[in-house]
């Protein structure tokens, strides 16, 4: 017996994909261009990353320079990983209202 196909249901499905695929793209290029600031604790390192997490910029205040190397790493340690975890919460938070729209995919 032959299964009727259901070309409307295939149109239907293929430009809901389509609309998706195109709001993909535009979080790709917000995350892209969307940029999150972070300093050290000690406020001496400002690291500036995308949220796509591309390190921009770091910049360190001349205070830092004359300070053992062991205090400098850490400045710059905590201030980059602070950066990442900034631009993953913002690419989260962005990501959330992007897809608003869809329901999560639930498992099991």
């Amino acid at each position: 017996m032959a299964r009727e196909i259901d070309e409307a249901f295939i149109d239907e499905a293929i430009e809901r994909y389509q609309r998706i695929d195109a709001q993909l793209a535009d979080f790709t290029r917000a995350c892209a261009g969307m940029e999150v600031s972070v300093r050290s604790p000690d406020g001496l390192v400002e690291v500036i990353v995308t949220l796509a997490g591309a390190i921009r910029d770091v910049k360190i205040d001349d205070q830092l320079l004359g300070r053992g190397a062991r205090e400098v790493s850490t400045s710059v340690r905590l201030a980059v990983t602070a950066a990442a975890d900034a631009a993953q919460w913002a690419r989260s938070k962005l990501q959330a209202e992007t897809f608003a729209d869809y329901l999560p995919v639930r498992r099991g």
